[in-house]
């Protein structure tokens, strides 16, 4: 029965993730919060193993439909989020030893996750009213990468709301082009994240006994999403996104709540 639970909320979040870019932590992280089964460290990388399969399998599928990809701002995005992604696993680890209490933890984490989710709903309900950024060059789009790579590591959620909403106002793109490249940057994180457990052999004092059902999931949610994304239209495609950001609003705000 758990076994079923879990694979749901791998290929749910996973097929919402791959379709608007968002990567599918941004469910997976407050709900496994939420479901109070593992530790902050367990549910940050079960995270990260399903959304690495999920964006591996999205971006091959975007690749093989001839999606077009804008390479010279995902390959510095990508680099960037990679040393992203090592200081943010490497912050969570040191604000894991200081407060000791896995409950404070998750509060500082779902209080982030919280501020930057409502940030970014208020600017995609807004988007039309704020004039977009044209910033383009390699250094640039490295220091870009890097907060988000720190972001989607040390809260664990993938980065993608933040990714998608970023990468419009400053690169002036659309929704469904910002999701596509969103997914590499969010790619090379969990490259980084995942690399970074391995050395520091983090990975046999975690409970990934649900890992292999989620990454199952996370398969079929990342091609079904990929092909969602190519069909929808921009409109739809926003919709999606904006909807899930008011649903983990109040997951959020339950985490909060409830680990006070």
């Amino acid at each position: 029965m758990w076994y079923l639970l879990y694979f749901f909320i791998a290929f749910g979040a996973t097929t919402i993730g791959s379709m608007t870019g968002m990567g599918g932590g941004v469910i997976i992280k407050p709900l496994l919060d939420v479901l109070h089964d593992f530790d902050v460290e367990t549910i940050g990388g079960l995270s990260a193993i399903t959304v690495f399969f999920m964006t591996l399998v999205s971006i091959g599928k975007q690749i093989v439909a001839k999606t077009e990809i804008p390479f010279a701002q995902g390959v510095p995005l990508a680099i960037g989020s990679v040393l992203g992604g090592f200081w943010g696993q490497k912050i969570l680890k040191a604000v894991v030893i200081a407060f000791h209490v896995q409950k404070q933890v998750l509060v500082i984490q779902n209080v982030v996750l919280g501020i930057l989710i409502f940030l970014v709903y208020l600017y995609m309900r807004k988007k039309e009213e704020i004039p977009g950024k044209n910033l383009s060059g390699a250094p640039v789009s490295l220091l870009v990468g890097c907060f988000l790579g720190l972001c989607s590591s040390f809260l664990g959620i993938g980065g993608g709301p933040i990714n998608v909403a970023l990468l419009i106002y400053l690169y002036s793109m659309s929704t469904k082009t910002a999701a596509v490249c969103s997914l590499i940057t969010i790619l090379f994180a969990q490259i980084s994240k995942l690399l970074t457990m391995a050395v520091a052999s983090d990975f046999g004092k975690l409970d990934l006994s649900m890992a292999p059902v989620m990454v199952i999931g996370a398969v079929l949610g990342g091609y079904l999403g990929a092909v969602c994304n190519k069909k929808l239209s921009e409109k739809k495609v926003e919709w999606a996104f904006n909807m899930v950001q008011i649903g983990v609003l109040g997951m959020t705000a339950f985490n909060i709540v409830r680990n006070l």
